[in-house]
């Protein structure tokens, strides 16, 4: 076969393209192949793929889709923390001559791959995962406005992350940073594919997250059972809306700045090349105009968790509800002015880079602001240690040092000193595992009962914790230390033998941190084989206060037999004051929305097009491209888009619910 109808049918993509000569991607590629191969045989054995098919993969149930999201999330942590081991091992490893195990080619790729991975494939869904599950639940709705456009976002994030997982084992991954910052991440540099599957991930990725936005949006507005005006949501609730209104605003940004990279890279314009009349810096500013709303996207929907948290386990209404909601809302508007302390280096000058550093001190206020009104809720309260309140005592202070160093990188002269630093790499970590990551615990061990049934075990997510908690201070507070020393970040090799010791505390902190992502699962896993030593019967385990709690666990899927009527804030908590009676007759058939494929079929077709699109394989780019468009079209022609719970059903399913009430004496 010559030449030139290879590269037809194949574009570049060649044997060549196979990391064969990598023995560490070969044995990794054999373990993923092989649990792989085992899990298919399982669940073909075992005659689950029709139930996985119309239960999960086809359903809009915004609780299913929710579920689906964080199992996404957790096994990107398993592959994002691998990552982040094997960069501790090498720096730890890497002095007096050795040049330790990884390559400067593939230590680039893995720092990059660790970036992308954890904010878009394990912060992004564990966020969206718990704000799809809760958010209709506390505010009394029956799902989210537009189901099947959240089956469609779930299926294009996960089919984003699927393409970061194929730079595994075909070609590359980037090799610029996260960010992948013009003129490294253009044509002349970065030839390979690498930034090609940085692009392609994140576009689709990024059509997902931006549906999810519009659509929990108009949730939240539109929703809202009766009596409950804004000021009368939960304040989980109120950082969704927050949260997804930045998302709203943020995404397209990325979506135009990746979409420019893109065409300087395939189609030769210049839009962030220095020739031809382009400039980085435009691609630096746009990146960060996304990025720096994009922490705030993570951390807001924390804050509500740990809201929620606090107010429940400490017996007591959240202390000053309306100045966390005006402070989530400040929040929120000032994200959009402060992107440029990201690069105070970069020569805007002293009048623009003190207003950037005054506008981040700012926004530090209304986030001090919730901290006080967190300890104030617990102040003369009776707190309950449970799992959750332990998370967020733990955050209180772990995010409270984080937020102290991110005031002293706001100060410009400071900033040039640490700028580009580990000071920097120990600050973002500090702020986005103290806060999000804390947050997503504590929320999976606050409404796992919710969502299942049962308690999560308590002694493995303590053992889990407390390796979270020490292992975070041991791998991080170092790096301040060697950032303070100067010390660059993103380097895989270092002279001075004298850093060392600092290196291998930090890789002991990230060994304590494996020992409690390996807790967690345990503590999955023994939850589910105790579920009926463990089972919650109530619906409420943790007495809580809103709403989620007022239905069963885990709740039908219809969510609530009648709409609730909300009269105060904590709507639950306020019925359980007013003794209300839940009602037991009168019940009617409920309309729903009907399960569809189609999700799954255009986030297939999307994984094909960006594959075809990375590989230059453009016959099978429009083929794809046609598909998408035709799958699209079909879909509109599909009228069954609903349907009814029989009456009989939701008599039978809320009877249940009576008689399980009763036998707990509620």
């Amino acid at each position: 076969m010559n030449d030139t109808l290879l590269k037809t049918i194949f574009g570049r993509l060649t044997l060549e393209s196979l990391p064969l000569h990598e023995p560490i991607v070969v044995a990794t590629f054999a373990m993923v192949a092989i649990g792989g191969a085992g899990l298919v045989a399982a669940l073909t054995y075992f005659k689950v793929w029709g139930y996985l098919w119309n239960q999960w993969f086809t359903s809009v149930d915004h609780k299913k889709i929710g579920i689906m999201y964080i199992i996404l999330a957790i096994v990107m942590l398993l592959r994002g923390f691998s990552d982040a081991i094997m960069m501790r091992a090498q720096q730890a490893m890497a002095f007096n001559g050795s040049e330790g195990y990884l390559t400067a080619h593939h230590y680039d790729q893995v720092f990059t791959a660790h970036g992308v991975i954890m904010i878009f494939f394990v912060a992004m869904p564990l966020v969206t995962g718990l704000m799809n599950y809760v958010v209709p639940l506390q505010i009394g709705a029956r799902d989210v406005s537009f189901p099947f456009l959240n089956n469609f976002s779930f299926w294009m994030t996960a089919a984003g992350a699927v393409i970061v997982m194929m730079s595994l084992f075909i070609g590359e991954f980037a090799r610029t940073g996260w960010l992948a910052m013009p003129p490294l991440s253009g044509l002349a540099y970065s030839p390979d594919v690498g930034v090609d599957y940085y692009i392609w991930a994140l576009q689709i990725a990024g059509i997902g997250t931006l549906l999810s936005g519009v659509n929990l949006v108009a949730t939240i507005v539109k929703m809202r059972a009766p009596g409950m005006t804004m000021m009368k949501m939960p304040i989980f609730t109120w950082t969704s809306l927050c949260t997804n209104i930045l998302i709203v605003a943020a995404f397209p940004v990325l979506t135009a700045v990746l979409a420019m990279l893109s065409l300087d890279r395939y189609i030769g314009t210049a839009f962030f090349t220095n020739d031809s009349g382009g400039n980085p810096m435009m691609y630096v500013n746009l990146i960060w105009i996304w990025g720096h709303p994009e922490v705030y996207i993570l951390v807001l929907p924390a804050f509500g968790i740990f809201s929620e948290v606090t107010s429940t386990f400490s017996g007591k209404r959240l202390f000053g509800y309306s100045s966390m909601v005006y402070a989530t809302l400040v929040i929120t508007i000032l994200a959009y002015l402060v992107w440029l302390h990201h690069f105070f280096t970069m020569g805007s000058g002293a009048s623009v880079n003190s207003f950037f550093g005054i506008t981040t001190m700012i926004i530090s206020i209304p986030t001090g602001a919730k901290i006080f009104n967190w300890l104030f809720t617990m102040y003369k309260g009776r707190i309950r240690f449970e799992l959750p309140m332990m998370w967020t005592i733990a955050f209180m202070v772990t995010f409270t040092i984080g937020g102290m160093t991110g005031v002293l990188l706001a100060v410009p002269p400071a900033d040039f000193v640490l700028h580009n630093s580990l000071f920097l790499v120990a600050h973002f970590h500090n702020v986005i595992i103290g806060g999000t990551l804390f947050g997503m615990f504590a929320g999976i061990n606050y409404w796992f009962p919710k969502a299942f049934g049962f308690k999560l075990n308590e002694t493995w997510g303590k053992i889990s914790f407390w390796c979270w908690v020490v292992g975070f201070y041991f791998a991080f507070m170092p790096l301040y230390v060697l950032g303070l020393m100067g010390v660059t970040r993103r380097m895989r090799y270092f002279d001075d033998p004298n850093l060392q010791i600092w290196f291998v505390i930090a890789a002991f902190g990230a060994a304590l941190i494996a020992a409690g992502i390996g807790a967690f699962l345990m503590q999955i896993f023994v939850s589910i084989r105790n579920r009926e030593k463990l089972a919650d019967l109530t619906g409420d385990p943790w007495n809580g206060r809103t709403l989620e709690w007022a239905t069963s666990s885990p709740p039908p899927d219809y969510n609530f037999a009648f709409t609730p009527i909300v009269h105060d804030l904590d709507a639950w908590y306020d019925m359980k004051e007013r003794k209300a009676v839940r009602p037991v007759s009168g019940f009617k058939a409920i309309h729903m929305p009907s399960g569809t494929g189609t999700g799954v079929v255009l986030a297939g077709l999307s994984v094909a097009f960006g594959f075809a699109m990375i590989w230059y394989i453009w016959w099978l780019a429009g083929l794809t491209l046609v598909g998408i468009f035709a799958t699209a079209i079909f879909h509109t022609f599909n009228y069954k888009r609903d349907f009814h719970i029989p009456v009989e059903d939701v008599i039978a399913s809320e009877d249940a619910r009576t008689r399980q009430l009763a036998t707990q004496g509620a």
